[in-house]
């Protein structure tokens, strides 16, 4: 009997965010569950490998939400395609909150999964929101510095002046009437100079292999760049993260450093999972490396959470 799901709304202040729910099979409704929060990455919706993990999360016995971000997807939100990391983070919370109102959800036994950026935005959550008993990054992206320094971590923070410099005539245009302009998530042209998690990024949301109608590949440059830039996901990380914490990486990601510096930050119970000629976007969709993450979060949810199954005790 495989598991379901249920496409649901939930509140997050005034915004009504789109989710789908993942029931375990045979579910009970008078049972009680433990819960597993699934955040995509920057430019993805739920449909993508947020709801890959928590439909692989459900087989295991979890009950799992993932969800579109608010101004993205089906989530409400106005302007839409706005990458906020205040508001991508305050959507955990809220996503958390809807869990916990579930009758068949026990209120401590709640944990998050988050790929990407999904990961940075988790982790910064998890920070401020001891609700989530134990959090597991994939691929993780601390948003902010990746902008900042390249995808490979290589620039000082610096290098953002440019942009910004950009940025403030953009917003001037703007300002006296201009179209607002958008930048893409992922090249929508890689070329020679392109790195190859990017290329792979370009090959997963831009063609059939994973391209949905709701992941548009932009984002609102004034009004998310300014957010962005200034954002920095594992901010008091070595203080303030109490919660035991799987990392999960490939060893052939250009974003490694930031699961290797995370880890390396980290004070609370931690263990750090790098999967050996794994890129970046394998843990998207590859099942060789998504069945090897959800194996190691699927041990770690069981340890941390007292089990992921019914309690029928």
């Amino acid at each position: 009997m495989e598991h379901s799901v249920e496409a649901i709304t939930f509140a997050n202040g005034p915004i009504s965010m789109a989710g789908n729910l993942y029931l375990p099979a045979g579910f009970d409704p008078n049972g009680s569950y433990a819960a597993i929060v699934a955040v995509h990455p920057g430019g993805g919706v739920k449909e993508q490998t947020a709801g890959l993990y928590a439909s692989k999360l459900a087989e295991q016995g979890f009950v799992a939400l993932a969800f579109d971000a608010s101004f993205q997807g089906d989530s409400g939100g106005e302007p839409h395609h706005l990458e906020d990391p205040a508001a991508r983070v305050e959507d955990v919370r809220a996503a958390v909150d809807h869990l916990q109102s579930l009758a068949y959800v026990d209120a401590e036994r709640v944990g998050a999964i988050g790929v990407c950026a999904g990961g940075g935005y988790l982790v910064n959550a998890a920070m401020t929101d001891y609700r989530i008993k134990a959090l597991t990054t994939v691929s993780a992206v601390n948003i902010g510095t990746s902008f900042r320094r390249n995808w490979y971590g290589t620039d000082s923070d610096a290098a953002a002046v440019p942009t910004l410099q950009a940025l403030a005539q953009q917003r001037t245009a703007e300002a006296q009437g201009a179209e607002p302009a958008y930048l893409p998530y992922v090249p929508a042209e890689p070329d020679e100079t392109t790195p190859r998690d990017l290329v792979e990024a370009h090959d997963y949301y831009l063609t059939p292999r994973a391209q949905h109608p709701n992941a548009k590949n932009k984002f609102l440059f004034t009004k998310s760049v300014s957010q962005i830039f200034t954002f920095d996901a594992f901010h008091m990380v070595e203080d303030l993260l109490t919660q035991p914490t799987l990392i999960v990486a490939g060893s052939e990601a250009g974003s490694l450093w930031m699961s290797t510096e995370l880890h390396g930050r980290v004070r609370s119970p931690k263990k750090l999972v790098v999967v050996e000629g794994g890129t970046h976007m394998d843990f998207y969709d590859v099942p060789k490396y998504v069945d090897r993450a959800v194996e190691e979060a699927t041990s770690f949810f069981r340890e941390h959470l007292a089990a992921g199954v019914t309690d029928e005790s």
